[in-house]
């Protein structure tokens, strides 16, 4: 973990000081630890989770600018409907839209069932992980897609907030999930097309 800190606050030297990087190391592992079922991987997800809070962080405050839209898909576990919207859109944006997804009460797995269904069209969510809702993400987000987790995403001024009424896939067949993915595929599509849109500002 000392380690990881230390390679981080190299990479992010000049836009936070170390004591900031340390922090969210250590906030990102007890984060991911609370959940988690197996900690096997535990700290190369704590090193991808802490990357991206601070890469979020940094786009918030203005000091890393990004190119594309940001969208963040928020769920109750991260699990299910927020993970599969995530990776169709990253999958069909090819780069055009950064994708996030998190939970406001995270699983500690993706759900199997799910995992399955999207591999059924070439998504693999093997390495995926749920993950908290963090602050810095919100902020750092053009798009936010709630999906059944009522009020616990923040609101902040000039964000657009969307919320897609989804049937949750947990405890359900994958006969039953498949109907959940289509769905979703097609809202996703269609939000990217208006995100990419030669008209469409950030």
């Amino acid at each position: 973990m000392e380690r990881m800190a230390t390679d981080l606050a190299a990479r992010f030297s000049g836009y936070f000081s170390e004591q900031t990087i340390y922090r969210y190391v250590f906030e990102s592992y007890t984060a991911l630890r609370r959940t988690a079922k197996v900690t096997t991987h535990l700290v190369s997800l704590t090193h991808h989770f802490a990357t991206d809070r601070l890469t979020a962080l940094a786009q918030s405050e203005g000091v890393l600018m990004s190119d594309v839209p940001e969208v963040l898909f928020v769920c109750v576990h991260n699990a299910g409907r927020s993970q599969m919207a995530a990776a169709l859109l990253d999958h069909h944006a090819q780069g055009r839209v950064h994708v996030r997804s998190a939970g406001s009460t995270p699983a500690d797995e993706v759900n199997p069932a799910v995992r399955e269904v999207m591999a059924e069209i070439g998504l693999d969510l093997s390495k995926e992980f749920p993950k908290p809702l963090t602050d810095d993400v919100v902020r750092a987000a053009d798009v936010v897609i709630s999906m059944g987790c009522g009020d616990a995403c923040p609101v902040y001024p000039g964000k657009r907030y969307l919320d897609w009424d989804l049937t949750d896939p947990a405890g359900k067949s994958p006969e039953e999930i498949r109907p959940i993915r289509d769905d979703i595929d097609n809202r996703v599509r269609a939000l990217l097309t208006e995100l990419t849109a030669p008209t469409a500002t950030r």
